[in-house]
């Protein structure tokens, strides 16, 4: 519980995922094997110097209502190349959902933090050959930049790749057919506890959900971060930030706040922790305590 809110964290998988050279290339070597002592093996394999991340959505329920963080990448997927983690995946984020109690029918809110292949895609399911909407009594708060950018009038003009034409295609598009979508942009309230913010840089759409309720705040990242590295050198994108630039300033200021503010910051691929500063740059200060492990489909 964080004040009146309730928190329940659903993982799908947690496992190793692209080499760190591959998936963090501005983050020297040295930070790694510096940090070993703690990056392993939650966030890193030194054997095969592989990143270890986890897929996971956030249940929160707040004023009588359940609002669902990120829905993971879906199940059964058309995502070429993407292969062991996306493409044909058996995604089992509904059975875990009901296992924490929550039927698709319960949810009332569904919050995109972006339109990336592992946070949207389980917008929708199949039935009997279409998507629709997975969650069907659910508004789905979808950031309009990322709407723009990736949507068929593709806002920046650019040649988008097919992996991101297909999430559009059977994880977007539908939410818009059957009426459910909610394009915002800036600031948007939830209710009084819960309220949406642009981050831009990973996406042009990147944002993070605040939570402030009596004493208690948190901040639901997105990928703002993919790391707990990037604490440490917050300059560090990903490869897959479409604006760098952009997307350091937002993770800095991030960052700035949850260490100020005392939030509990809650990234969409690694656990929940608090950080402090450090030297010009942040620390972790305490990771959250949830249920016991991290097991592939623990729900804590």
């Amino acid at each position: 519980m964080l004040g009146d809110v309730e928190v329940i964290r659903v993982v799908e998988w947690h496992e190793p995922f692209l080499p760190t050279t591959e998936f963090l290339p501005d983050v020297d070597a040295e930070v790694w094997t510096d940090n070993a002592n703690w990056l392993t093996p939650e966030h890193w394999q030194p054997d095969t110097g592989r990143m270890v991340i986890a897929l996971q959505s956030w249940v929160l329920r707040s004023g009588g209502r359940t609002i669902l963080v990120d829905t993971g990448a879906g199940n059964r997927r058309e995502r070429p190349g993407m292969a062991p983690w996306f493409h044909q995946r058996e995604s089992d984020l509904l059975a875990l959902l009901s296992e924490a109690g929550v039927q698709p029918h319960d949810v009332d809110v569904v919050v995109n933090t972006h339109l990336h292949v592992d946070h949207a895609g389980g917008n929708t399911v199949d039935a009997g050959g279409r998507w629709v909407p997975a969650f069907p009594n659910a508004q789905y708060l979808i950031p309009a930049a990322d709407d723009a950018f990736y949507g068929p009038d593709n806002a920046s003009g650019e040649g988008l790749g097919e992996v991101d034409r297909l999430v559009y295609e059977d994880s977007v598009a539908p939410i818009h057919e059957a009426g459910q979508a909610v394009l915002w942009d800036g600031v948007y309230t939830v209710d009084e506890h819960l309220t949406v913010e642009s981050a831009p840089g990973h996406t042009p759409g990147t944002s993070v959900l605040r939570l402030a309720s009596g004493s208690d705040r948190a901040v639901f990242a997105g990928d703002v971060l993919h790391s707990p590295v990037q604490i440490l050198d917050s300059c560090c994108n990903s490869a897959f930030c479409y604006m760098p630039q952009e997307a350091a300033a937002s993770r800095r200021r991030i960052l700035e706040r949850a260490a100020d503010e005392r939030e509990l910051l809650m990234p969409g691929h690694f656990g929940a922790l608090e950080v402090r500063r450090s030297n010009g740059e942040f620390a972790v200060d305490r990771w959250a305590a949830f249920g016991p492990g991290s097991a592939n489909g623990q729900t804590d």
